[in-house]
């Protein structure tokens, strides 16, 4: 499955739950005015596209030329590349090299490769016992290790120390998804998960580091969770 695909399948998914926390009336708008991919975006799913399913990054990305678009020839160029890349990302050379090389690093760094020995950006899909909403999730690695399941989450980040990460675990709802993909792999496989995450930084020498939720986490996640879900349910009810 594509992410396209699972985008518009059915079921309320974690991103979107999140733009819950802010009011009802904003998430309404984004789901009705869509925000269109940044260079930032794209670049960080690159770097998941190289680390997590290499195999298939040409089918969905493409590499730009360098080329001089202030000449005709230049710009002639760049146009033919474009329309050969209709429906594709685009990603710059410079970008394309530096996600490369990260995701080189990130497999290079001991115990990261055995923890994405397993089934890549698998969706799971269940309906919420206590307010009967379908949701989704699409967990970058599921693993099994030790005869127990592990959620393994890839993020890039500006400060991968355990004290930086910690902080953005808090700022950008990394608790909140932790909690979600637990319940939604528990409610699916019958056992309860481990999550992971691998943490990597954006700049040279694009340092890895390793951190499980631990139980005071994915608690918390799933408070906000069941917080978040139950806002959404009364919306939908309540028009």
């Amino acid at each position: 499955m594509t992410e396209q695909e699972y985008r518009t399948s059915d079921g309320i998914s974690r991103s979107e739950l999140w733009r819950l926390r802010e009011s009802p009336e904003k998430f309404k708008w984004f789901q009705e005015h869509p925000e269109p991919s940044t260079p930032a975006l794209v670049f960080g799913a690159a770097v998941h596209k190289l680390l997590l399913e290499p195999d298939t990054f040409d089918a969905e990305f493409a590499v730009a030329p360098e080329c001089d678009r202030r000449t005709k020839d230049g710009r002639d160029a760049y146009n033919a590349f474009m329309s050969a890349s209709d429906g594709k990302s685009i990603i710059s050379r410079a970008d394309y090299e530096k996600a490369a090389e990260m995701a080189q690093k990130a497999l290079e760094t001991p115990f990261v490769k055995k923890l994405l020995d397993g089934e890549h950006e698998k969706p799971f899909y269940w309906v919420d016992d206590l307010t009967g909403e379908g949701c989704k999730i699409r967990v970058d690695c599921i693993s099994t290790i030790g005869g127990k399941p592990v959620i393994v989450d890839y993020k890039t980040t500006a400060d991968a120390s355990t004290d930086g990460f910690t902080r953005s675990v808090i700022n950008y709802g990394y608790d909140f998804q932790a909690g979600m993909y637990c319940e939604g792999v528990e409610k699916v496989t019958g056992q309860k998960p481990l999550f992971v995450f691998v943490a990597q930084e954006k700049t040279a020498p694009y340092a890895v580091n390793i951190l499980q939720a631990d139980d005071l986490m994915v608690q918390r996640g799933y408070d906000i969770f069941r917080e978040l879900i139950g806002i959404y349910h009364e919306c939908k009810q309540t028009g």
